[in-house]
């Protein structure tokens, strides 16, 4: 606070000293001109005392505040010192507060944003952690049973050896998935596209998906009769696992004796709406923002009844978005949900 104060002081000090010092010289100056003092001169030497006081208090507090201003700036790099030029800087408080308020929420929003990172960071090396040890130690458990003297029983051997072979299975699977997700972000993946028909393709995944759709007695349907091919252009074998990811998951929460319709619908002039709709158990609405993040799960209580890694849906958001496409989800929790996501309609009729 002291120094504030003497700062302060000195700026007061340097300005009244420079006020009085050309005071003075205009008082001397209009005394030599006039001998004797008039109303004339009086109002004169008022007129010139206040413009030249006013002219030397703006460009005092011109000058002290673009400084000050400026070492802010240039401490917190708000922007580049470059930017900051003396004839933008004025005296305007309004101004200068109004830029203080926006670098303030500016920072305000910075902040937040690096706790929402600290916090998906931390959650999500629990979750991969937790994914990957279930798998490990399965797999560890087996062969360190081996090793005590069960591989000398052929049964139990083949079992064992069995089983650890499927949780490696597991573990390369995801593995395999975030490797292509970080490829996706990093967008080192070559998206060749061509023109396919989007029919022949949802319908091929739907004969993919047959037995373990009829393992709940859930069904695979059109809205529609489509007779007419529908010509997209994007990468065929990408999005077909878009379409598998989406049916899967519409397997996993869907209710026994269930349906997951298909519906393609036109967009705009260039892109047409690939609508799949569920009358599974839903989403709830403080989980609609988060389900395509990686590893994340709607159900907290760990429960692995319906398999998956948690990365189906990041990779079906990757996948879009490399082919610069979008993907929205609607869900009414207990009645159904819908993910519906755009392509690119082919330019030329096949």
């Amino acid at each position: 606070m002291g120094k504030e104060i003497q700062k302060s002081y000195k700026f007061a000090t340097a300005s009244a000293s420079l006020i009085s010092v050309v005071m003075l010289g205009l008082a001397v100056l209009l005394q030599a001109i006039y001998i004797e003092v008039h109303i004339g001169p009086s109002i004169l030497f008022f007129v010139l005392a206040w413009v030249t006081t006013f002219l030397l208090i703006q460009l005092r507090l011109e000058s002290y505040i673009f400084k000050r201003v400026k070492e802010v700036y240039d401490k917190v790099e708000l922007i580049e010192s470059s930017a900051i030029k003396s004839p933008r800087i004025t005296t305007d408080m309004n101004t200068l507060i109004q830029e203080l308020e926006h670098f303030a929420e500016v920072k305000k929003l910075e902040i937040e944003t690096l706790k929402d990172r600290e916090n998906y960071r931390k959650e999500f090396m629990g979750n991969i952690s937790h994914e990957l040890k279930t798998p490990l130690f399965t797999v560890q458990g087996y062969i360190l049973t081996l090793l005590d003297g069960a591989i000398n029983d052929k049964k139990v051997r083949e079992k064992y050896l069995q089983r650890a072979s499927k949780g490696v299975d597991r573990l390369v699977y995801i593995v395999k998935d975030l490797d292509l997700i970080t490829r996706l972000e990093m967008e080192d993946i070559q998206l060749e596209k061509q023109d396919f028909n989007l029919v022949s393709l949802i319908q091929n995944v739907f004969d993919l998906l047959e037995m373990k759709a009829h393992k709940k007695d859930i069904s695979f349907t059109f809205d529609t009769d489509y007779n007419t091919p529908i010509y997209v252009h994007a990468n065929k074998d990408k999005i077909q696992q878009v379409l598998i990811n989406l049916f899967v998951n519409s397997i996993k929460y869907g209710k026994h004796g269930g349906t997951t319709e298909v519906a393609i619908e036109p967009l705009v002039k260039n892109k047409l709406i690939v609508r799949i709709t569920d009358n599974g158990e839903g989403i709830q609405k403080e989980n609609l923002n988060r389900i395509f993040e990686r590893f994340y799960r709607i159900d907290k209580s760990g429960s692995r009844k319906e398999g998956g890694a948690g990365l189906g849906l990041a990779i079906v958001k990757h996948i879009l978005e490399a082919h610069q496409e979008s993907i929205y989800v609607e869900s009414d929790f207990g009645t159904g949900s819908e993910f519906s996501f755009t392509l690119e309609k082919s330019k030329t009729k096949l």
